[in-house]
């Protein structure tokens, strides 16, 4: 996951994005392309045979981009007389982590039906998908740092939970458990007391109630949230790339926001607060106990990608950020209090 097309920088240093974030190049213009780090015109014969079969990509002269990072896709930008587009082809790496593309097609259809995702204007199973381009900028952490800001995300995460309900669920609890049956069976390597963690784990589980669950993009991060003109001289928040959405819990949803863009705990409360209108502090403990399954799952993606990625980064390194913020609060002071305050939430029967 993680900005700027698979890598971000944020407090703890630079790190890969799970995910490679078409979002992150739609804010770059031709003229702003090597500012943002995009790569140089396109010359790929089987590119521009597949360009050629896209009618959206097709019509002559024909500009092509190649959008930097990129861990699950590549990513171009195009651009004909007629239109531009992103095109995302599907790449090596993404196998053991069993990302759907069928769903996150139908999800993007989704989104964008909701008002919340772009327009998608090409599918072809097994070569891609192809969305429209969005003029805007790119969120940073620094950016939701900024309460207008997240209560521009809140407004756009109400937009899509709101919207036609996606294919699939998304569980962290149940992604979480598939991820650890994955790093077994090929002998990945796992973090010191990973598995000790399993009864507060079923814990929160507990503690969260039964799931009552909306269409989730559940990968939210600054470089999948695009700022642009909301045609009355403001900005609104449009969300990007669907590879991990599915139905779920919408705390999931806040919580992660928060956890991604390591934001201090005053914020969540900011956040809750816009998205529910009011003060929830409930909400807010459910929205904790997310973000640290969120840390402890993703570590695990971390591992999978060390055991089995060519990419040349340090896949551990960052898992282990994540891994030790979760341990950090599976043994905190608040661990017992987040759980009670959950259990205790005015929506539980």
């Amino acid at each position: 996951m993680h900005g700027h097309r698979g890598v971000r920088t944020g407090p703890r240093g630079t790190y890969p994005a799970r995910m490679d974030h078409a979002a992150a190049s739609h804010p770059v213009s031709p003229d702003d392309a090597v500012l943002h780090g995009g790569g140089p015109q396109i010359d790929d014969p089987e590119i521009t045979a597949l360009l050629d079969s896209i009618p959206a990509t097709a019509q002559l002269p024909r500009t092509v981009v190649g959008l930097p990072g990129g861990l699950t896709n590549r990513n171009l930008k195009v651009t004909t007389p007629a239109a531009t587009v992103v095109v995302r082809i599907p790449g090596p790496g993404s196998e053991l982590l069993e990302i759907d593309r069928d769903a996150e097609y139908r999800n993007s259809l989704a989104a964008a039906q909701a008002g919340v995702g772009p327009p998608v204007v090409h599918h072809r199973p097994g070569q891609g998908i192809t969305v429209a381009f969005l003029p805007g900028r790119t969120l940073t952490d620094d950016d939701l740092a900024h309460p207008e800001i997240l209560a521009l995300v809140a407004t756009a995460c109400r937009k899509l939970h709101a919207g036609p309900r996606f294919v699939g669920e998304f569980d962290m609890f149940a992604v979480q458990a598939r991820y650890r049956e994955i790093v077994a069976r090929h002998g990945f390597r796992v973090p010191g007391r990973y598995d000790d963690f399993a009864p507060a784990v079923g814990r929160i589980r507990a503690a969260l109630g039964p799931r009552r669950t909306v269409p989730c993009h559940n990968d939210l991060l600054a470089g999948n949230l695009l700022a642009v003109p909301d045609g009355a001289g403001g900005e609104e928040v449009r969300v990007l790339d669907y590879e991990y959405s599915g139905n779920n819990d919408p705390c999931f949803e806040l919580g992660n926001v928060w956890s991604e863009a390591t934001l201090p705990r005053e914020l969540l409360d900011v956040l809750i607060a816009a998205y529910f209108g009011r003060e929830r502090p409930d909400q807010v403990a459910r929205a904790r106990l997310f973000a640290l399954m969120s840390q402890y799952g993703w570590t695990l993606w971390a591992s999978i990608m060390d055991g089995s990625s060519s990419l040349d980064f340090d896949f551990w390194e960052w898992g282990m950020q994540k891994y030790e913020r979760a341990v950090a609060t599976f043994d905190g002071a608040e661990f017992e209090s987040m759980l009670d305050a959950a259990a205790a939430g005015e929506d539980r029967p």
